[in-house]
């Protein structure tokens, strides 16, 4: 990745950290779950409104370090309008991006999510850049137990 390229994402990152985007929580939400990382004390409560098996709105609250945040917030941008598969699909792809693990084939364009591309060069951030994610899936299945990066989500 060029030095100019990594400037740009870390811009981005850093933008959706200081601003995020859909940081509110949505009343009378369809579903919710809670994220926790034990190990630098990221939070997240995911809220997801549903039309049709559509996302209607998605929206989170909580606190965390910038790459925790700017996932939570660009996250909750993309899923907006997709149905529930183009959702879990994009979560496969993004989670593939930050591990370092091959793309699955034929799934959605991450777009903007591209910027996440570096985390998977610093094993430490990649709980941080897919709590939000974790999060998003257990409140589209209904998962009434908080999501923590220690009980498999990574």
């Amino acid at each position: 990745m060029s030095d100019d390229l990594r400037e740009l994402y870390q811009e981005v990152i850093l933008d959706h950290g200081r601003r995020p985007r859909n940081l509110r929580e949505i009343p009378g939400a369809d579903h919710r779950a809670e994220g926790y990382n034990p190990l630098c004390g990221d939070r997240a409560t995911i809220f997801v409104a549903l039309d049709g098996g559509v996302v209607k709105d998605a929206s989170f609250v909580g606190r965390g370090c910038s790459i925790s945040t700017a996932s939570a917030s660009m996250m909750t941008e993309a899923v907006k309008g997709r149905t529930l598969a183009e959702a879990e699909a994009l979560f496969e792809r993004f989670h593939a991006l930050v591990t370092g693990e091959p793309a699955p084939a034929g799934g959605p364009d991450l777009g903007k999510l591209a910027v996440f591309s570096g985390v998977s060069e610093f094993p430490a951030r990649v709980k941080c850049a897919s709590l939000a994610w974790h999060t998003l899936r257990a409140a589209l299945k209904g998962d009434a137990v908080p999501v923590t990066t220690e009980t498999g989500a990574e």
